[in-house]
């Protein structure tokens, strides 16, 4: 048996998470919720439980390193809107010219361009390569992902199922926080 999955277009995508990230914004009772909010293609919110101080830690020093080695805005908990909800990144690094065009935007409605997920301890592998995928159809160049021991994995959007052995946008990147 297969199964197929209808996601909308991409302009379908984009104005529906529009209105429905609006909607949540203004939720009082989830703007109190200390963990992740984010919502899936249905406008369904998906929430996830507060971050350790480890995770807290990597995301940290993730989105510092961004922004020493790049300048650029580095940005935690990134909302993206993505075929599949809205998304948030763990960290997300804009260019100052691609951050120009999504000023203002409730949900990034165009993918920074270096995606980065921490990993939880509730994380599965397919759902860090769901997360990868909708990530680059949002136009994401990069994604990277920073496993419990800080250790890095770098995917670019040319190749997006193989692991690189460094970032292609920050080479200097470190392949491990420590």
């Amino acid at each position: 048996m297969t199964a197929v999955l209808e996601l909308p277009s991409r302009l379908e995508a984009l104005v529906f998470n529009r209105e429905r990230w609006a909607e949540v914004l203004e939720d009082r009772a989830l703007a109190e919720w200390p963990g992740k909010v984010e919502t899936n293609r249905h406008g369904e919110v998906l929430m996830m439980p507060p971050a350790s101080g480890s995770h807290s830690f990597l995301q940290g020093d993730i989105l510092l390193t961004l922004h020493r080695l790049l300048g650029g805005k580095a940005l935690p908990e990134c909302p993206i809107s993505t075929l599949d909800g809205v998304r948030a990144a763990d960290v997300g690094w804009y260019t100052d010219g691609r951050f120009a065009e999504v000023e203002g935007q409730l949900a990034f409605e165009m993918a920074p361009e270096i995606c980065v997920e921490v990993v939880s301890p509730s994380n599965t592998a397919g759902q860090l390569a769901e997360k990868r995928r909708l990530y680059f159809e949002a136009g994401a160049e990069e994604v990277w992902i920073c496993d419990l021991e800080g250790t890095m994995r770098f995917y670019v959007v040319s190749d997006p199922e193989t692991e690189q052995s460094t970032s292609s946008r920050c080479p200097a990147f470190p392949s491990a926080i420590e």
